[in-house]
């Protein structure tokens, strides 16, 4: 597989001739869903869905599908049950020549004031794993792990120990958007903290490609 990187948590999945989006928000649309065959979103928050643009992508092409969970999928109501999917944890489909597990119920914790949202993360031909905003460790190997570096629900310590609890081979970092010049920087440093080795996780220039 070929492994996009967009902007913050977006990233397109590549093989044989088809391609899969995942959490396209405004900041990743509309060139995340060019060419895709199927999209699949984690929660609802606003960077990590687009709701509006992907509505309109839809109904544009009858052949492109959504893979989310129920709260995503409520704001799809207007869509056949051929193009929208509902998806929990332990199901497991295949669209567009991909297999895909789905793991976790949950977003991780905001603050205890702030209700807790659903969020499925996505397992992609057993080895590309998209958390979404959660610690979710799927029951399964995970080969590649898409690490999220930043948001108002992490630290860096939770990076890391998250990192070393699913224990990939190797990791890319995604959901960095919140951090400047400086904050890379400083991120850079822990990075070699989150693997075996120091450079088991790396982050990916925008647009960039990697082979998964």
């Amino acid at each position: 597989m070929r492994l996009t990187k967009l902007e913050h948590a977006c990233v397109r999945v590549e093989k044989d001739g088809a391609t899969l989006a995942i959490d396209p928000s405004a900041w990743s649309m509309p060139e995340a869903l060019v060419g895709a065959s199927a999209v699949l979103v984690t929660h609802e928050h606003f960077d990590h869905l687009d709701a509006a643009g992907l509505r309109d992508a839809l109904d544009a092409d009858a052949s492109l599908q959504l893979w989310t969970n129920q709260s995503v999928a409520s704001q799809f109501a207007g869509f056949s049950r051929d193009q929208v999917h509902v998806v929990d944890h332990g199901d497991a489909f295949s669209v567009a020549g991909f297999d895909v597990h789905a793991y976790g119920h949950l977003h991780a914790q905001l603050h205890r004031d702030i209700p807790v949202i659903e969020n499925t993360g996505f397992m992609i031909d057993g080895t590309l794993f998209h958390p979404g905003d959660s610690f979710t460790v799927p029951e399964d190997p995970v080969q590649t792990l898409l690490l999220p570096a930043s948001g108002p629900w992490l630290k860096t310590g939770e990076m890391i120990d998250y990192a070393r609890e699913v224990g990939p081979r190797r990791g890319y970092v995604i959901h960095e958007a919140l951090f400047g010049d400086t904050g890379l920087m400083v991120l850079d440093q822990f990075l070699p903290l989150c693997g075996k080795n120091e450079d088991d996780f790396s982050r990916v220039d925008l647009g960039a490609t990697v082979d998964v």
